[in-house]
């Protein structure tokens, strides 16, 4: 009797909101996880899972938003780096010191998603979230 009051709890915890997150049944995806797991996910593989997720979901758009918001952010950090290799001897230092910012970011962003938040990346989650809404 003591746990099914438990599992109740955790229930209605979920379903009332109180910790910012969507009702339970608006949180599920066309993929059948939880929205913070496939935006954690459209991270994952840097833009390769971000265009997996556009492709796939029609409808959420908070995994639509991470997704987006995944390509658009490794696909600029991807030429950013391809410059810095380009220029030499500053660039290749420089490059040194933006892989592991890269790396921080990284998982950074799968965080937030994790804990279902819509953090949004100065100008690239602004032209993110544009895209979604077309």
């Amino acid at each position: 009797m003591n746990s099914d009051k438990h599992v109740k709890e955790q229930n209605v915890f979920k379903e009332t909101g109180d910790n910012g997150q969507l009702n339970s049944a608006e949180n599920k995806t066309s993929s059948g996880l939880e929205q913070n797991i496939a935006g954690l996910l459209c991270y994952s593989f840097w833009f390769i899972t971000g265009i997996i997720f556009l492709v796939l979901e029609k409808e959420n758009r908070f995994v639509r938003f991470h997704a987006m918001q995944s390509i658009l952010l490794f696909v600029a950090m991807f030429i950013v780096s391809i410059i810095l290799t380009i220029i030499p001897i500053i660039g290749w230092l420089i490059s040194l010191l933006f892989f592991p910012l890269t790396l921080v970011l990284w998982v950074f962003m799968m965080f937030k998603a994790y804990k279902g938040e819509w953090f949004k990346f100065p100008v690239i989650g602004d032209i993110a979230e544009q895209q979604i809404t077309k």
